[in-house]
């Protein structure tokens, strides 16, 4: 009989992970074991506030009971095939992504650095299927993030990610960000994707201004790149709209999802318009495990949720209530509040794992974004009373730094 040993105290589930486990996380020092809404609580039953939402994947919060059905009713019914058969659940969430984007075609992947991975290839592809062989070149930004596998990686000029595991994949041009001036040299006609965040998550939560997006667009059409928006964190209502590129009025070639889309199960999805779709043949890329049935079940219950107009307004309603709240501390130490709906930076003049270390005193779940920046990303359902109480331990924790 399968026993998860609940009995086990926090110090003993610490030393089985430190025993067995690479150790390549640097983990909060209790052992969280259930929670409800917007609140995680740990073994010993100390309460946290969650405005992190597992680094912006639970949207719907914690023991969400309509996800809990939907799982438990597939779970019963299918749950791996393969993608050598068609399932209902993923034919179903193909057809919502796209009926709600620019978007014409879907991949299905299991994270969002899978997603991107994929968008490389793609792009890779469309510029070969064009007669174009030397078109190789791929385009990023400064503080950006796009994953840690290796291509990826490649796209994520950060070198406590890179320099261990150079050298990387070649032809990757790092650019400055909203800069229009560097369009004209960074993207050329060997350039076969341009890869941007329209708001950087692990950058600093720094926004795309619509003019930059507009002088990109443009310079990719002059020379025949793709341009690809990574959603992964800021997409799928993060913002207060269903897709953070929608406030610019500048649709990509290609949009890579993940984070919230299956509330906490892993999946991810490039989306894509026809005329890259159509270069793709049966063998160019797979995955076994993406778009199962279980996954994809549960991904379509978490966006009709969120893509409810009145949710998605709530979202906004909330987001600007967070921001009027965090502008009001009186604190030394903050520099700038910026960001959009449910996704907020914080600058700090201070270390923000320092904040967060001793936020977990004050019972907060919080997550850094680059070295002096706090990323607020709470699940989306939260409520203007869990503002205030977020506000409130903030600014005592900063009182006491």
């Amino acid at each position: 009989m399968f026993t998860t040993h609940d009995d086990l105290t926090a110090a003993q589930v610490i030393a089985l992970e430190n025993g067995h486990l690479i150790q390549t996380y640097a983990r909060a020092p209790f052992v969280l074991s259930h929670g409800q809404g917007m609140t995680a609580f740990d073994t010993e039953g100390k309460a946290y506030l969650d405005f992190m939402a597992g680094i912006a994947v639970n949207a719907l919060g914690h023991a969400d009971s309509g996800m809990a059905a939907v799982l438990a009713e597939q779970a019963n019914k299918l749950v791996h095939t393969s993608n050598l058969y068609y399932t209902i659940p993923q034919a179903q969430l193909a057809q919502k992504l796209v009926k709600n984007s620019f978007a014409d075609r879907v991949f299905f992947t299991n994270s969002g650095t899978e997603a991107n991975e994929g968008a490389i290839k793609f792009a890779r592809k469309f510029a070969r299927a064009a007669g174009s062989d030397h078109k190789t070149g791929i385009v990023c930004f400064e503080h950006a993030f796009h994953g840690r596998t290796m291509g990826s990686l490649a796209l994520t000029p950060k070198p406590q990610y890179q320099d261990a595991f150079k050298p990387l994949m070649p032809d990757v041009t790092v650019a400055p960000f909203n800069d229009i001036a560097a369009l004209e040299t960074a993207i050329t006609e060997d350039t076969c994707a341009v890869f941007i965040e329209p708001i950087q998550g692990e950058g600093g939560i720094h926004p795309a201004n619509t003019e930059f997006l507009k002088a990109l667009r443009a310079r990719c059409d002059a020379v025949g790149a793709l341009l690809v928006y990574d959603e992964v964190q800021c997409g799928l209502g993060r913002t207060g709209d269903l897709w953070a590129y929608t406030a610019s009025g500048v649709n990509p070639d290609m949009m890579t999802l993940a984070k919230p889309l299956a509330g906490g199960l892993p999946i991810g999805a490039i989306l894509a318009t026809e005329r890259v779709a159509a270069v793709l043949k049966p063998g160019d890329h797979g995955s076994t495990f993406a778009g199962g049935p279980l996954i994809t079940a549960v991904a379509n219950y978490v966006f009709d949720r969120i893509s409810q107009p009145q949710f998605l307004a709530h979202v906004r309603e909330t987001g600007e209530y967070l921001k009027e709240r965090l502008e009001e501390i009186n604190s030394p130490h903050i520099v700038e509040v910026r960001g959009r709906g449910l996704m907020m930076g914080v600058e700090f003049d201070i270390p923000s794992a320092d904040v967060i270390k001793k936020g977990y005193d004050h019972g907060l779940l919080m997550v850094g974004s680059g070295q002096f920046v706090l990323r607020v990303i709470p699940p989306l359902i939260a409520e203007k009373q869990h503002c205030d109480q977020f506000v409130e331990r903030l600014g005592q924790i900063l009182t006491e730094l």
